[in-house]
């Protein structure tokens, strides 16, 4: 899934369009840098908060899955997520003191399978559509048109903005 060997291109992956080539390509660099980022930290450096208000590391890798496995139904099966997946997926929705409550205590492997998981449904997912359906609009923020090329690009710009608060927190890691 993730070529390593082609990180640093944006452009064609066999079995994709064009364009979904170039937005499956922005996002596995993002994914890459995240990954990098993280790289070997212990169970309790991923539970680590800064105060009281912060997220841990955890939480925010957990939120880039949740993340992307709601805009999969958003913009694949045009819904929302039903109880049964708000009960795995709200808390890494939400974070806040939901998320600090409930994402701790999982080691790295854990917080990279559930990303792998929701990329390769992404990946699946994409091979059924071509470069016309990243144009599709519909209603979203403050009532304003999106496609759905903006609303993949806002899956891993949301992953990029945290990554910089991941980054941020191993700096200061207090353990």
């Amino acid at each position: 899934m993730l070529n390593t060997d082609n990180i640093y291109l944006i452009t064609d992956i066999p079995g994709y369009s064009p364009q979904v080539s170039r937005l499956l390509s922005m996002m596995n660099y993002a994914r890459f840098t995240t990954l990098a980022a993280v790289k070997n930290l212990t169970v309790e450096q991923l539970d680590f908060l800064l105060d009281s208000e912060s997220n841990s590391i955890g939480a925010l890798l957990l939120h880039f899955a949740a993340v992307e496995f709601a805009y999969q139904l958003e913009t694949f099966e045009k819904r929302d997520l039903n109880d049964e997946e708000m009960l795995i997926w709200g808390a890494a929705l939400n974070l806040g003191q939901e998320g600090r409550e409930a994402i701790r205590g999982n080691d790295l492997n854990y917080y990279v399978e559930k990303l792998n998981e929701v990329r390769a449904r992404t990946y699946d997912l994409f091979k059924n559509v071509d470069d016309d359906w990243l144009d599709q609009q519909e209603d979203f923020w403050n009532g304003k048109q999106a496609n759905y090329y903006f609303m993949w690009f806002h899956v891993f710009e949301d992953e990029i903005n945290h990554r910089g608060q991941i980054r941020m927190i191993k700096k200061r890691l207090q353990i």
